[in-house]
């Protein structure tokens, strides 16, 4: 039996409840008087979610975490299949922008990574089975809810996500710090397949080496690299531009 999913935090719930996703219940404290609480409960109300009033203790085990007197439970993330994301996603988009990402197990990456995305208006996510962050709680509370709006896959090896993406007519670009091509130099305006990696470890060889191109984020000698999710942002929305989305 799948364990239920936690997520916390009002804004992340109002996310989940606004993408359709199936809450069993919510827990709000009652001591909350903040606007986006009452946001929250009027949502709750409105699509009739069962919910309860409960006293701070409830939240004691997330006292380190920004609650903001909220916890829902609802069934595990859908994840989607390689074939079915891609297919899907060239039938109702002929210009997408998928996301793959190889090593990154930062809860707090994956979550802006995330968000960034969904912003950018990217197709999908692709993440490997293996050595990748857990879609829990703290993704959602980092991604602010919107990891429900957007489609994530999971694969046993990416490197067979790179090829049928490539055997999709997507290309394949990997961002990485030792490319000699800046994302300024390069036309990003076709269906693209984004690899991202850790900041410790990189991209993997294997992957490089199947990358129709490598370019990195033009940065100054007094720094010696960019933290992934704002090296992503920054090569996203210059393909936004280039698109035109």
């Amino acid at each position: 039996m799948e364990k239920k999913l936690e997520i916390y935090g009002a804004r992340s719930i109002i996310e989940a409840i606004n993408a359709n996703q199936n809450i069993d219940k919510v827990l709000l404290l009652k001591s909350s008087k903040s606007s986006l609480t009452k946001s929250l409960v009027n949502l709750i109300i409105k699509k009739n979610i069962s919910h309860s009033f409960v006293p701070i203790q409830r939240f004691e085990r997330l006292k380190n975490k920004n609650h903001q007197g909220a916890l829902a439970f609802l069934s595990p993330i859908k994840l989607v299949n390689i074939e079915e994301l891609i297919d899907n996603s060239l039938k109702k988009n002929g210009n997408p922008t998928f996301i793959l990402l190889d090593g990154i197990t930062d809860v707090r990456n994956f979550g802006a990574i995330i968000r960034t995305a969904v912003a950018a208006n990217a197709t999908g996510i692709i993440i490997s089975q293996s050595n990748s962050a857990p879609i829990n709680s703290d993704v959602v509370k980092t991604s602010s809810g919107t990891l429900f709006n957007i489609p994530i896959s999971k694969v046993n090896n990416l490197k067979d996500a790179v090829m049928y993406l490539k055997a999709s007519n997507i290309e394949i670009i990997s961002l990485t710090e030792k490319a000699k091509k800046s994302i300024y130099e390069r036309k990003v305006d076709k269906p693209l397949g984004i690899i991202l990696g850790s900041e410790d470890k990189g991209i993997s060889k294997s992957l490089l080496t199947i990358s129709d191109d490598k370019i990195h984020i033009p940065i100054s000698d007094k720094v010696d690299s960019l933290n992934v999710s704002v090296a992503f942002s920054i090569m996203v929305f210059e393909i936004v531009k280039q698109k035109g989305l």
